[in-house]
């Protein structure tokens, strides 16, 4: 009897409760504001980095670029429509990443104020981390760095951007180097030098290679030739027809990852055998580099 008489009390306890206290409707929820909906994290153009960050949104730092940084983010963009269908963000080859790769190339080399493949810059493409873009995040960041050489593509640490870097007689710019060659006289290597010391060869353009397969473009280097041929002519100011009595040529091709991402360029080199420049030969014509 004592457990009945208490759930009757209970009850009782429960039913005056249902009344709403005075100046109230009852409704718990109607008057609470709406969540927000959820946002992605995007970064920012313009900031500098002092380490990479690898997209994730806890380890994004923006730094002062007139302070010691490593990395610049130039541009960011949204990738879309297909480009932005996948599961991950895009990887190498694909075509989110071309596309990607391609507004980078074009976002850098307005920035800079010349092609950024012209001097002693390099160029990479970030996406959000994995979880980042499962949960809706499309964007894509276009990094430049300094490097320390041609041959040597070690991040160069800075206390100013690279806004405009590459204009006019700036340091960054390549221009003329001494080849280094092994004992089969195997090319090992540029040195970048004064143009007014003593070198073999100078830098001169950047040729567009084919949109073909990396295979066929290695084997075509024949073309590769004739191009950097093309670009040395009309830098120095010689008839096509006999620049191969005049100069031989050096070139720097794309690394096979390159390649997939889109990247076409081939640096192009003039190169002089048997005698010393002590100019550049920019414009210089038949009298600068003579036919041997």
């Amino acid at each position: 009897m004592r457990r009945i008489a208490l759930c009757a009390t209970l009850v009782a306890l429960a039913l005056a409760g249902c009344a709403p206290p005075g100046g109230t409707d009852g409704d718990l929820v109607d008057d609470w504001a709406p969540i927000a909906a959820a946002t992605g994290f995007t970064p920012e153009a313009g900031t500098c980095h002092r380490a990479e960050t690898g997209g994730y949104r806890s380890t994004y730092a923006p730094y002062p670029c007139d302070e010691s940084h490593l990395t610049e983010t130039l541009h960011v963009g949204t990738l879309s429509g297909a480009d932005a269908a996948g599961s991950r963000p895009p990887t190498s080859g694909s075509d989110g990443m071309r596309a990607a790769y391609a507004t980078c190339h074009r976002e850098a080399n307005e920035a800079l104020g010349a092609d950024w493949r012209s001097g002693r810059i390099d160029l990479y493409v970030m996406f959000p981390s994995p979880a980042g873009w499962r949960g809706g995040s499309r964007w894509f960041r276009c990094e430049v760095y300094e490097v320390r050489s041609l041959d040597d593509l070690e991040t160069v640490p800075r206390s100013a951007s690279l806004v405009g870097a590459l204009k006019g007689d700036s340091p960054l710019r390549h221009t003329c180097f001494e080849p280094k060659t092994d004992d089969d006289d195997v090319l090992t290597g540029m040195t970048a030098v004064s143009c007014t010391s003593r070198h073999h060869a100078e830098f001169v353009g950047v040729w567009t290679a084919p949109d073909t397969d990396y295979a066929t473009f290695k084997r075509n280097d024949r073309k590769t030739g004739d191009g950097c041929s093309a670009l040395i002519a009309e830098y120095a100011g010689v008839p096509r027809g006999d620049l191969k009595y005049r100069s031989g040529w050096i070139y720097y091709e794309p690394a096979e990852e390159q390649w997939r991402n889109g990247e076409r360029g081939v640096r192009c080199f003039l190169y002089v055998d048997g005698r010393s420049l002590t100019r550049s030969m920019k414009g210089a014509g038949k009298a600068g580099l003579p036919a041997n």
